[in-house]
């Protein structure tokens, strides 16, 4: 069996078991503590999981005009998949301790070069140590035998949106935009990251939280799908872009969208942080 979207610890636990071809990713990371993912890493992890960092290894470095975490180049990450062990047929387990919200980054990542057999941990690592999960402290190495798979992107530009393009689209009225921030974020009345708070005129708020129960797993199925309806109130899946602070957490968007059945949304890589990096563009409050 393929895992695409989510898989339980359960499931996860049956592959360690079984599945050869097999790449447990750690993306733990903290905004305002850059190095305590990875110490935590070290410290303690899934058996043979991999550490993946936010800045350093699914993000490019910030420059001027871009958001905060800038899409690296595609032959740069998939460099870098490579390292990590992954290869044209490696199921690719991702998750964290932060509501998954880092670990679907990397799954979109993956996606965006082709790669499918890619899920998220649903509940992180606090459902794997709350389930008895086995941990293991230090390095993990990556067999030769794995490394040497051959990992071949097949680039799937059309899921990524430029600023121009959201431009354009809010323009046309040709899709909606929706931002995985907090509520009170969008509203400007809070902003603890970036220099100017508010939001793209013509944005909606739908922050991510709304994806997840109160253990931090992903909703059933069945109710993501109603949400998620409610909120394209007819349009297709495929008209949705997603945004957030700097393009990390609204990938947790477009992986409930898949798990909820409703496949085709894009990604505002640059979102608020690019977006404001032009004080011509227009900002909202409210």
């Amino acid at each position: 069996m393929v895992f695409k979207t989510l898989i339980d610890v359960e499931s996860l636990q049956a592959l360690l078991g079984g599945c050869p071809q097999l790449c447990i990713v750690d993306c733990r990371f903290d905004l305002m503590h850059p190095e305590s993912g990875r110490q935590a890493y070290l410290e303690a992890h899934i058996p043979g999981a991999r550490y993946a960092d936010l800045n350093r290894d699914l993000s490019a470095p910030a420059a001027q005009g871009t958001g905060r975490h800038p899409l690296p180049q595609a032959e740069v990450f998939a460099a870098r998949v490579r390292e990590l062990g992954i290869g044209n047929h490696t199921q690719v387990v991702a998750y964290d301790d932060a509501n998954s919200s880092f670990a679907a980054r990397l799954w979109w990542m993956l996606r965006w070069l082709g790669h499918d057999a890619v899920a998220v941990l649903d509940g992180g690592f606090k459902a794997w140590t709350a389930a008895g999960g086995a941990r293991e402290s230090g390095e993990a190495a990556v067999a030769a035998a794995v490394t040497a798979e051959h990992f071949t992107p097949r680039v799937r530009a059309e899921s990524v949106v430029s600023t121009a393009e959201v431009e354009r689209a809010l323009r046309d009225g040709t899709a909606l935009l929706v931002d995985a921030r907090a509520a009170e974020r969008f509203a400007g009345t809070v902003e603890p990251i970036d220099p100017v708070a508010g939001h793209v005129p013509g944005a909606v708020s739908h922050p991510f939280s709304v994806n997840l129960a109160a253990d931090g797993r992903f909703l059933p199925q069945a109710l993501l799908e109603r949400r998620w309806r409610e909120r394209l109130a007819g349009a297709p899946p495929d008209t949705l872009i997603a945004m957030c602070g700097s393009g990390v957490t609204a990938c947790h968007h477009l992986l409930s969208l898949e798990a909820a059945g409703l496949p085709g949304g894009r990604l505002y890589a640059g979102s608020w942080s690019e977006w404001i990096s032009d004080p011509r563009r227009p900002v909202a409050r409210g």
